[in-house]
């Protein structure tokens, strides 16, 4: 009776596009490999129940769920042959594609691809697929040189790239042309808008007239703050940072849409600097000084401007505060957004802490987090964060991973979440961030910087003491001195570690020079320095 050979199909597409259809494309390649399969029964091939199927997931990197699963169960020596429709479902890369071999290679599992007649298990099958990924990279990366080189030549002619149609314009042989009716809608909105001074306003009087978007819907602020910077209406074409004379004809004037944008700056800086913020002391009750001392909101007017900090309660009671005792607000909470928005777009840090689901659940969260309508909601931050520590050099925030995951479900179903009870236990994720707080000059706002760019590297006490010790060694020599004489004044049972350090002496100037620095490599330990010589 033949051995048992346990096969795993894995699928993937690229595009979420269709997968809610009753029959899709992954059961398609699903459906292709077991027939391949049952065809291999009399070699004693036997298909695993554990699907593996990554829905909407690029094959250009291996942050899949579904094939990091797969990845641990051939680790685990669970699967013995990995079945797919075409190559490019298990990668598009070919540096990724090495690395998934070498992890099949230490585990003894194969892999054959159904429609291309590839079998891993020979070395002319190694060949022939990684001269395929070979091609298929470079014909990748010369189609998409192609494409962004004829899209940014189009531009600087003018030329409009496709894309949805603004709105007052209609298209006609791959050209905008003006639509009259629409043309005068447009003129109004950015009239009123200089009229009202704010987006919200004029989304609220754009209700109360029931003057809607092309598709019959009322306008959102989002597509009015598109609408009213986009430089499409004065006649112009953008490609990346640069601005370019457009075919089409413009809608708005110079002096009207210059007027528009300044008024945008204005209020965009008013929000920021908390003097219209909406989301007024975003963070009390969350924030703390490196002392442990609760940060309350405050504020001072200043020329009819309000502006808004978070300020030590210590410092109101005469006590000792920690290194930041007050911090603008509106710097601040941006600063945690930002971090947040971060944190919950890195698809690897949601995947870990939703790992317990099934797969399909796991894609689902993971796409929730990546796509939430508004980061700074107060309730959503205040649901997820659970405390916030300032100090002079660094940030560090508390989330409530319970209350995370709770948001993620109820967000993902279309239902409200509710801020967790402070007192309650839950499991907490910490993000530090090193900060640089900064004012450009004295009539400027306070900024709180990323501060990783402004890392002062530390030398390495006992590589620089190694280099130190070699050059003082060789000097000893020279003097007259001789190994067993250094071994004696340095108290050791044997000579290797005086001849150790003799030969740190001939490494390269330009890693001393590392070393005493703090600049060489991370991972660089006296031990592998010595090894290397």
């Amino acid at each position: 009776m033949k051995k048992q050979i346990r096969c795993a199909i894995y699928t993937r597409k690229s595009s979420e596009e269709g997968l809610e259809q009753d029959f899709n494309s992954l059961d398609a390649q699903r459906e292709a490999c077991e027939a391949y399969i049952k065809s291999q029964m009399h070699e004693g091939w036997v298909l695993l129940d554990k699907q593996y199927n990554d829905g909407g997931y690029s094959g250009g990197t291996m942050e899949r769920p579904a094939f990091k699963e797969l990845l641990k169960d051939i680790e685990n020596d669970e699967v013995d042959i990995v079945v797919v429709y075409k190559v490019d479902r298990l990668t598009r890369s070919l540096m990724d594609f090495s690395k998934i071999i070498d992890v099949f290679d230490r585990h003894e599992t194969s892999f054959v691809s159904i429609t291309q007649q590839f079998n891993t298990t020979t070395s002319m099958g190694r060949l022939t697929l990684n001269i395929l990924l070979s091609f298929a990279q470079f014909e990748r990366e010369v189609t998409g040189e192609r494409i962004r080189d004829k899209i940014s030549a189009s531009k600087k002619k003018g030329m409009w790239m496709g894309g949805k149609v603004p709105l007052g314009y209609s298209k006609e042989d791959k050209k905008l042309v003006v639509h009259k009716e629409d043309t005068q809608k447009v003129q109004m909105l950015f009239e009123k808008y200089l009229e009202l001074k704010s987006v919200p306003k004029l989304m609220q009087y754009l209700k109360e007239e029931e003057i809607k978007t092309k598709t019959d819907k009322y306008f959102s602020k989002g597509q009015l703050y598109h609408l009213l910077a986009n430089k499409i209406y004065i006649g112009k074409i953008t490609h990346k940072d640069k601005v370019y004379e457009g075919e089409h004809e413009a809608i708005i004037c110079d002096e009207i849409f210059e007027k528009v944008q300044k008024l945008l700056y204005e209020n965009k800086v008013d929000k920021i600097c908390g003097v219209k913020c909406s989301s007024n002391s975003l963070l009390a009750s969350l924030i703390y000084d490196d002392l442990g001392n609760r940060m309350t909101p405050s504020h001072s007017n200043n020329h009819g401007r309000r502006y808004r900090y978070y300020i030590s309660t210590a410092l109101k009671n005469n006590k000792e505060t920690g290194s930041i005792s007050k911090i603008p607000a509106g710097e601040v909470e941006k600063f945690i957004i930002e971090t947040t928005k971060e944190f919950l777009k890195d698809r690897e840090q949601i995947q870990n802490i939703v790992s317990e689901y099934k797969i399909s659940k796991q894609n689902k969260l993971i796409y929730t987090a990546q796509n939430i309508k508004d980061y700074s909601e107060p309730k959503f931050v205040r649901a997820i964060v659970h405390k916030i520590v300032i100090s002079k050099n660094s940030i560090e925030i508390t989330l409530n991973e319970n209350s995370l995951i709770n948001v993620l479900n109820t967000l993902s179903n279309n239902q409200k979440f509710v801020i967790p009870d402070k007192n309650k236990k839950f499991n907490s994720i910490t993000i530090t961030k090193k900060i640089k707080i900064t004012q450009p000059s004295r009539n400027d706002n306070i900024l709180i910087l990323n501060a990783k760019e402004y890392d002062t590297p530390e030398p390495n006490p006992y590589l620089v003491n190694a280099i130190v010790k070699s050059y003082y060694y060789h000097k000893q020599i020279q003097e007259g001195k001789t190994i067993e004489d250094l071994q004696n004044e340095e108290n050791l049972k044997d000579s290797k570690y005086i001849r150790n350090i003799l030969n740190l002496k001939y490494i390269s100037p330009e890693l001393t020079e590392q070393i005493l620095n703090g600049t060489q490599p991370n991972e660089l330990s006296l031990q592998k320095l010595i090894a290397s010589k």
